[in-house]
C-alpha cells in the first residue's frame, strides 16, 4: 500500500514541479523555477521509494 502511495505523490510532485519550471522560465522567474526543480526532485525521490517498497514487499 505505501509503494502505490508513494508512487503517485511523486507522480504529482513531478508534474507540479514541471509546471512551475515551465512558468518560471516563461516569465524570466528564476525563483519559481528553481522551486519547481526542486520539487522535481522531491518527487523523483519518492517515486523511487515507492519502487524500492515494491521490491521489498513493503517492509521498508
Amino acid at each position: 500500500m505505501g509503494e502505490m502511495k508513494d508512487k503517485a505523490k511523486g507522480l504529482a510532485n513531478e508534474a507540479i514541479g514541471n509546471a512551475k519550471q515551465a512558468v518560471g522560465k516563461a516569465t524570466d522567474n528564476e525563483r519559481l523555477r528553481a522551486e519547481g526543480e526542486l520539487q522535481e526532485r522531491k518527487g523523483e525521490a519518492q517515486n523511487l521509494s515507492g519502487k524500492v517498497k515494491g521490491a521489498l514487499g513493503d517492509k521498508v
